[in-house]
């Protein structure tokens, strides 16, 4: 780990210092919204602009990249990253801010493949899974850091939004100074969306509904905070436990996901999902229990992305994984586009405690498919599944094709040591 750090540190900085900047931004506009007086329904359309405009930068970014080239892709989608921070505070209106988001979730998504490109390319079959680790982690903390920088200014002026600016103008130098000559860019073909439903239904519906959590998280929970009357070192607070609960869960349930029925643990981790919801709705507001469900729900959305991508994986032969995996990313970013609109309704309709209602009804349909998929076809047998491998709802396609080669590479070697191993007990038996 230390190798790795020592090689790749200043790479894995810029992605901290890039993350800081996005986890400021989501929190930044909730808060802002309602100083500027606009609805939840508004705000929801600005949040859900992001996430198209992510769709189709993870779309359209391997063009540019080959006509470009990374640095050029990777200099300018981040050069217009950080004059849209400051620009919101200068154009506090709906449709501004819808525009923007869009355009910066266009250079976001473009950002994370050229950055997560020089990552994958400092990979060896060594060093790939505590890689995948480390920028995980990183990613996290980037998150969970924005959230408690949030207090250091006043959401009302324009300081924090110049903060924001200048954490990824900040970002280009350790990235562009540190990265190799840049990597021959190779993107998979996605794999039809009916063939990739017949290998594997729960895998595409559970992902699609995923995203319109993920996104509810990420997009909505500032603006939930602040339409509950939430202070702002609450909402930093609140926002901060999801990616905590996130962290502490990814390792549990990836060792318990190499060894149960994936279709089991999926069912587990929704309805405990769905049960804190419930839980922070029966609890009538309480600051406490708003927090505790943050956690869990978010413990278990983050790690159930892998997990999907995993049991997906045990349909499949290994040169089909990378493609499905492009096809899962797509269906899950239309997911996260639905989110902030469906959730930003629910809660004009019904009260702000539908932003839990929601996440608890999309992970409640979750566990009720998988039961029912569960009556349609066997279980594969353990022994048998693709090994798991952790990567974040954020991630780009390239970071999970080298989460896919990584699973590969582990059941490879673990079906390996099974039949040596059964090799020399048939030696020892007389």
């Amino acid at each position: 780990m230390l190798s790795i750090l020592s090689n790749s540190w200043a790479l894995l900085f810029g992605m901290f210092l890039l993350m800081l900047g996005n986890g400021m931004q989501g929190t930044l506009l909730g808060l802002r919204g309602a100083i500027e007086g606009f609805s939840v329904d508004e705000m929801a359309y600005v949040m859900s602009a992001y996430f198209l405009g992510f769709l189709g930068g993870s779309r359209l970014t391997p063009l540019l990249i080959r006509r470009v080239g990374h640095v050029r892709v990777f200099a300018a989608m981040a050069s217009i990253i950080s004059a849209v921070f400051v620009l919101y505070a200068l154009a506090p209106s709906v449709l501004g801010w819808a525009l923007m988001r869009l355009v910066v979730g266009f250079c976001f998504s473009a950002v994370y493949v050229v950055a997560e490109s020089w990552l994958n390319d400092s990979a060896t079959n060594e060093t790939r899974g505590q890689l995948l680790s480390i920028y995980m982690i990183v990613q996290m903390v980037g998150i969970v850091a924005a959230q408690f920088a949030i207090n250091l200014g006043d959401p009302a002026g324009y300081e924090l939004f110049i903060v924001i600016s200048v954490a990824v103008s900040l970002s280009f130098a350790p990235i562009l100074l540190s990265v190799s000559p840049a990597p021959v860019f190779k993107a998979s073909k996605p794999m039809s969306f009916r063939r990739l439903y017949e290998s594997s239904p729960l895998g595409c519906v559970g992902t699609f509904f995923l995203g319109a959590v993920f996104s509810a998280m990420f997009g909505m929970s500032a603006v939930y905070g602040a339409e509950a009357g939430l202070t702002t070192r609450q909402i930093s607070i609140f926002v901060a436990a999801i990616y905590v609960g996130g962290l502490v869960f990814q390792y549990p349930v990836g060792w318990l996901s190499d060894r149960v029925d994936r279709r089991l643990l999926i069912i587990g981790v929704t309805a405990v999902a769905a049960l804190s919801a419930a839980g922070a709705m029966a609890s009538g507001g309480r600051f406490e229990a708003q927090v505790a469900a943050a956690f869990m729900i978010g413990g278990m959305a983050n790690p159930l992305y892998s997990l999907l991508i995993a049991y997906t994986n045990d349909f499949l032969d290994p040169e089909d994984m990378a493609s499905a995996a492009g096809g899962l990313i797509f269906i899950n970013g239309v997911g996260a586009v639905s989110g902030p609109v469906l959730i930003g309704y629910a809660m004009s309709a019904f009260g702000t405690l539908a932003y839990f209602g929601f996440m608890g009804a999309v992970m409640g349909a979750i566990t009720l498919y998988a039961l029912y998929r569960m009556t349609q076809r066997p279980s594969v047998p353990v022994d048998e599944t693709i090994a798991y491998a952790p990567v974040a709802p954020t991630a780009s396609a390239v970071v999970v094709e080298l989460a896919q080669e990584y699973a590969v590479e582990q059941s490879e070697a673990h079906d390996a040591e099974q039949a040596e191993a059964e090799k020399a007990e048939e030696r020892r038996i007389p």
